[in-house]
């Protein structure tokens, strides 16, 4: 489509005419060449050490599901075509920070000719046409491009089954004395994840929601199912994220093997969680294990069962709840089960293992014990009677 752009004669001057003229002999050689963001002089000359680079850029303005929506903080490259005065486009006179704008606190760009204008809640195909609709004041059919330079930080809340639940800032907005941690990178849910610390066992990935506020007040809730992403790879799940929403993992109302399995080797969960196991095993202490991995597994993990001294009967599993309690369960050992609540349940960060002696083995170290004491008794009366009969000459 060609679009001319000349000013309106009809606000201005003959003097402006004659600008006007000037530039309508730019367009053709103009339209020859469009000039990309990545012929403009080098960000390295630029104040801005956090620009996006031309496929990052691109990225945010063609998602066309979940476009980026632009808010206060927000730096935005200005361009008009074939207008220089505006623009850098006169082969590189003018700075790249000259074409650079700040979405301030109220939502607004204040851009030349036109001053404030109103961006904020609006994806930057949208924002390109309210831009060009105030510029029609000034120039005939303008055709004006908004990118986003460097976004803002954003701010995300990750709540429910991560292991460090709470709220988070992504970007250089952040402070060091800032309450919320500040992250280098988080625009996806499952960034978002990652940054609390990995969703705990307890996850239930296939329901879990984005909430979104909307400019009217109101919530908008984006449902997430991970099981999807994980099972044939549906990137739509992975929703890229915008400032001030909120990621909510349920907990899951049960667990079947080959969901435990896809959770442990995904990479939203933690690498490791850490086990004890203690009592009648061959390296008994703290163990690091996949997680949803097995009772089974963290008894091989530390040496499996000490033979003979070791109960291969039933264990104690000891489990302190997030609600403060602690439960202590004994459960059968069945070697050859696979994951089950009942004899190989899926165990959790800090979960304590304790092995039994077996009752012949405990009556065995009970006799060694009394031995030992006895032992430790008679010595000093043996050594009297000994001195005794020495002087009776036997």
């Amino acid at each position: 489509m060609n679009r001319t752009c000349i000013f309106n004669s009809s606000r201005y001057s003959i003097g402006a005419l004659v600008i006007s003229g000037l530039l309508v002999g730019q367009v053709v050689p103009a339209f020859a060449q469009v000039q990309s963001d990545s012929e403009v002089s080098s960000p390295g000359t630029s104040a801005f050490s956090t620009e996006l680079d031309s496929s990052s850029r691109e990225s945010l303005r063609q998602v066309e599901d979940d476009p980026y929506v632009l808010g206060p903080g927000d730096v935005v490259r200005f361009d008009i075509f074939n207008v220089p005065e505006l623009t850098n486009s006169d082969s590189g006179s003018r700075l790249v920070s000259d074409s650079l704008y700040t979405v301030s606190v109220d939502g607004t760009l204040n851009l030349p000719w036109i001053g404030r204008v109103s961006v904020r809640g609006l994806n930057l195909d949208q924002a390109d046409r309210v831009v060009e609709a105030r510029y029609t004041e000034f120039i005939l059919d303008p055709v004006v491009t908004l990118t986003v330079f460097t976004p803002r930080p954003v701010r995300i809340a990750v709540v429910g089954e991560v292991n460090r639940p709470g709220a988070y800032t992504t970007g250089a907005g952040g402070t060091p004395d800032s309450a919320e941690p500040v992250v280098t990178e988080m625009r996806t849910v499952i960034q978002a994840i990652q940054t609390a610390g990995g969703i705990t066992q307890l996850a239930d990935i296939r329901s879990i929601e984005v909430r979104r506020p909307q400019l009217n007040g109101s919530e908008q809730v984006i449902p997430i199912d991970f099981f999807a992403l994980l099972d044939d790879g549906n990137q739509g799940q992975n929703l890229l994220l915008r400032d001030g929403d909120t990621v909510f993992i349920p907990t899951a109302t049960a667990l079947n093997p080959e969901t435990a399995q896809a959770l442990a080797d995904a990479n939203f969960s933690p690498t490791t969680v850490g086990i004890d196991v203690v009592g009648e095993v061959g390296t008994p202490g703290r163990v690091e294990i996949k997680p949803n991995s097995t009772l089974n597994q963290a008894i091989l993990a530390a040496g499996g069962f000490d033979d003979p001294r070791a109960d291969t009967g039933e264990v104690a599993l000891i489990r302190l709840n997030p609600d403060g309690t602690v439960t202590n369960r004994r459960i059968p050992v069945d070697l050859a089960a696979g994951i089950n609540e009942e004899t190989n349940p899926a165990l959790r960060n800090n979960d304590v293992i304790i092995v039994s002696r077996t009752g012949v083995t405990r009556n065995a170290d009970f006799l060694e014990l009394v031995g030992s004491a006895a032992g430790a008794i008679l010595n000093p009366i043996l050594g009297v009677i000994g001195i005794v009969d020495l002087f009776n000459g036997n």
